[in-house]
């Protein structure tokens, strides 16, 4: 019977997290399995794998064929080095203690890997985070100007109408104190100005003695 390693969904919607599973080749995705070597959460950063490395190279030694998401957590996980490794001491190139120092050291610059990658994406985001912030900061500083600017103009506005509606005022009161100032000159010099005077005359018309004939 053929069997393979695959994914079974479990979780609910938008938050899915996986069983990595040995599966008969002809069963429906989420249905029966044989046994299950580990677990696959997609959602977190990094991906969260956890994976019997031993098992999984038995079952691959067995012919289990793993699906290709399968075969990138198996490569991710170093399942696929350990069976390199497993592979050589079969073979007699080195024994079964140099193969698990092999392994030892290829996870420990895999975490160092995995370490720089996790610092990276907290980097970026916090990158992302900065960059967000300021532009929002921008947008803020430039809404107060924007109303520190509205807000000169309506004063400088308000100022100019009062210094104009001053400026009419002083005009009224000058023209009304002048023609107050015009109008006690005018009437003084109608009282300065003299009679004429023909009463005299008429009286020396009627003294002046007639001619004799």
């Amino acid at each position: 019977m053929a069997v393979k390693l695959r994914l079974q969904r479990h979780g609910r919607k938008k938050a899915p997290y996986y069983h990595i599973v040995v599966a008969p080749s002809t069963a429906p995705r989420d249905g029966r399995f044989i046994e299950r070597l580990g677990y696959y959460n997609p959602t977190k950063v990094p991906a969260q794998i956890d994976i019997d490395v031993d098992k999984a190279v038995e079952w691959l030694d067995k012919g289990a064929q793993p699906t290709d998401t399968v075969r990138a957590i198996l490569r991710y996980k170093g399942v696929l080095y350990k069976k390199h490794l497993m592979r050589g001491v079969k073979k007699g190139a080195f024994d079964l203690e140099a193969a698990e120092a092999k392994f030892a050291d290829w996870q420990k610059s895999h975490e160092n890997a995995v370490m720089d990658h996790v610092k990276s994406v907290e980097d970026k985001a916090s990158k992302a985070k900065a960059e967000e912030a300021a532009r929002y900061e921008a947008k803020r500083q430039e809404r107060i100007a924007a109303e520190q600017k509205a807000v000169a103009e309506a004063e400088a506005a308000a100022e100019a109408e009062a210094v104009e509606a001053s400026a009419e005022v002083a005009e009224e009161v000058e023209v009304t104190e002048a023609a107050e100032t015009e109008a006690p000159v005018a009437e003084a010099a109608t009282e300065e100005a003299p009679a004429v005077e023909e009463a005299p005359a008429a009286e020396e018309a009627a003294e002046e003695p007639k001619t004799e004939e």
